[in-house]
Parts: structure tokens; C-alpha cells; sequence
């Protein structure tokens, strides 16, 4: 119950759950919810709004994956990537580190990318859930004050 009070302010609550977005999908497969607990204590934020955050948009980092590779090989004007497809995914779910190990130039552009992106749409994202995380404060709010009392 005290993780769930943690930073439970909507503002809080937004930034929280803006680092668990942006954090889950980092193109650093198998990284993301260390990550996002040690980013989500560090800056004292509500760490279940922030896991919540990051598990919503485990979809989200796959499909983003080869588009963070892709971009990165273009703007560093890497060599194509020597894996593709399903020999790409297959590695990356059976062998996550060692996958990482063997594509790591790609693997670090891909992340230069998404740092730019993520620095980008963390603010993006929690202004954006802060007002509707205000009207659901106020809601509750309301609730409590008219709920009659025994």
C-alpha cells in the first residue's frame, strides 16, 4: 500500500507514468523494468504507476525495435543489419544478451535515437496525462466528501 501512496499526486502520477512509456520502449530489449525502477526511485517517482507505465507498452517495444535500429543505421550510415526478420526476433526472445553482444553498433544507435525521442515525449506524455489525471483526483475527491457516513 505504500507504493501505491507513493507520489500519488497527479503530477507525480503523470511523470511516472511517462517514464514507464517512454523507458518501455527502449530498443534495448530485456532492459526496461530494471530500468524503469532504478530511473522511477532515483527521481522519487510512484514506482507501480511507473511499471504500469512500462508493461502497457511492451507491444509498443517491438514493434518500435527495428524502426530505432533502422533509423539509427541511417543516421550513422551504418552497414545493413546482419540479421533481419525472424532470425532477428528469434535471437532476440531465445538469446536477448547475446543478440545485444553481436549487434551492439546498431543496438547503441538505435539508443542514441530513442534518447532524442524519449527526451522528447517524456514531457510530452505527462503533460498530456496530467490533466486528465487532475479531473480523476478532483472525482474521487468529489466522491468522498458527498459519500453519507454511518
Amino acid at each position: 500500500m505504500g507504493l501505491l501512496r507513493m507520489g500519488a499526486d497527479p503530477d507525480k502520477l503523470a511523470w511516472s507514468l511517462a517514464l514507464g512509456v517512454v523507458v518501455g520502449m527502449n530498443p534495448l530489449l530485456g532492459s526496461t523494468t530494471l530500468l524503469v525502477l532504478a530511473l522511477a526511485a532515483a527521481f522519487r517517482l510512484n514506482l507501480v504507476a511507473s511499471q504500469v507505465g512500462n508493461h502497457a507498452v511492451y507491444p509498443l517495444e517491438i514493434l518500435m525495435f527495428p524502426v530505432f535500429i533502422k533509423v539509427g543505421a541511417v543516421v550513422f550510415a551504418t552497414k545493413k543489419l546482419p540479421l533481419e526478420g525472424e532470425a532477428l526476433w528469434g535471437a532476440a526472445k531465445h538469446h536477448p544478451w547475446d543478440t545485444t553482444r553481436l549487434l551492439w553498433s546498431w543496438e547503441w544507435h538505435a539508443l542514441v535515437v530513442w534518447a532524442v525521442v524519449a527526451a522528447v515525449a517524456l514531457p510530452a506524455i505527462a503533460m498530456g496525462i496530467e490533466p486528465v489525471l487532475e479531473k480523476m483526483a478532483r472525482r474521487v475527491q468529489q466522491r468522498k466528501v458527498v459519500a453519507p457516513t454511518l
